[in-house]
């Protein structure tokens, strides 16, 4: 059969990987289009458009970019209908994706969405859209199944969270080995930087992060290098002796950190995972922050807490997100009770997660459902 994926960002791409992977595993004859990155054109999908290409943070940021928007989804449909797949599977990515979604269903496409739209954060009416446009809905987060059957009588299958896959298929790695090949010092404890996936968020974030270097000159701070940007753009933050950068290899460097301070977003959680205390930083520039702030109704911004559904690891959002802050949390959680807190909550985090298998479970469902079209 043929599918087509479409994924905007990094952590998409990652998901949307996994999930190719196991769909060619059950369905040898497949045919994958898909709008992604890297990571799905090695799993086997013929990439159509580089997220790189659309990744667009914030509302003043969209709106910048309005005509670019425009003539990708106006070029999503053309090839769409170009290459008629038997489903289409939308990955996160809602702003597109439900565009999409509508002028598909009005077309009698198949519509599967893997990893809802963060309805439950914001614009909630947007649920009477994906009712409307959206076939087969598979969740990664326990509390979203609750969300869409109780509160809005929409079925939708949980599956797991992904991330437990990426995270348990990985090589083993040599720690040694690993500081060796990337000019680490052999022995300090490492601060892993995690400032984003996008221009904008890593620019915000960064140099306030790298600011405490000289207050933790005992440990190394090394920056996550995201996939989407390239080396020179790292560069100018790269001025001091102890911070080093380390590109596509977050897992590897998560594995080994001691701490973390990290963007909000899909690496808290993939923080979490690895175990890693950390402190978790969102700033935006005063325009988005000023609208988000009227349409999120979330209490938290991080997906630990938000699953957790009490705060386990610290928020510094905006005005909170200082140099003062972020050092008294840094430290707490290397050497205070904070620390052990976390760790100890990880592990009830993990367990609410359910077990592995996310990528395989939706990709039965996705081929069945279409076999059943």
């Amino acid at each position: 059969m043929k599918y087509y994926i479409i994924a905007g960002e990094a952590s998409g791409d990652l998901h949307g990987s996994n999930l190719i992977k196991a769909i060619i595993e059950q369905d040898n004859d497949a045919e994958i289009r898909c709008w992604g990155g890297d990571l799905m054109q090695r799993a086997g999908g013929t990439l159509v458009k580089h997220y790189k290409e659309l990744a667009f943070m914030g509302f003043l940021e969209v709106i910048m970019n309005l005509n670019a928007i425009f003539k990708n989804i106006k070029f999503c449909k053309q090839d769409i209908a170009a290459f008629k797949p038997d489903a289409i599977i939308f990955i996160d990515y809602s702003g597109f994706n439900l565009r999409i979604a509508k002028w598909a269903k009005e077309h009698n496409f198949l519509t599967n969405y893997y990893i809802s739209p963060q309805i439950w954060a914001s614009r909630e009416g947007r649920i009477e859209k994906i009712k409307a446009t959206v076939d087969h809905m598979y969740v990664i987060l326990p509390f979203e199944k609750e969300f869409y059957e109780k509160k809005h009588n929409y079925p939708v299958h949980f599956v797991g969270h992904p991330l437990l896959d990426a995270i348990a298929n990985r090589p083993v790695l040599n720690e040694s080995d690993f500081r060796s090949q990337n000019n680490l010092d052999p022995k300090k404890p490492i601060i892993a930087l995690l400032p984003g996936s996008r221009k904008q968020e890593v620019q915000k974030m960064l140099s306030l992060m790298l600011s405490l270097t000289n207050d933790f000159a005992d440990h190394e701070f090394v920056i996550a290098g995201a996939p989407s940007l390239e080396k020179d753009f790292y560069d100018t933050f790269l001025n001091d002796a102890n911070v080093k950068f380390i590109q596509n290899k977050t897992y590897d460097l998560l594995s080994i950190s001691k701490a973390a301070l990290v963007t909000s977003g899909t690496a808290t959680l993939e923080t979490a995972l690895f175990k890693v205390p950390q402190v978790v930083c969102y700033k935006a520039n005063w325009i988005s922050y000023q609208i988000a702030k009227r349409i999120i109704t979330l209490e938290y911004i991080s997906l630990v807490n938000l699953i957790m559904q009490k705060e386990v690891v610290k928020e510094l959002i905006q005005d909170d997100f200082t140099k003062q802050n972020l050092k008294k949390e840094l430290a707490s959680i290397l050497n205070g009770k904070e620390r052990t807190e976390q760790l100890s909550s990880y592990n009830e985090l993990i367990a609410k997660l359910g077990g592995s298998g996310a990528s395989s479970n939706a990709a039965t469902l996705i081929i069945e459902n279409a076999k059943n079209a």
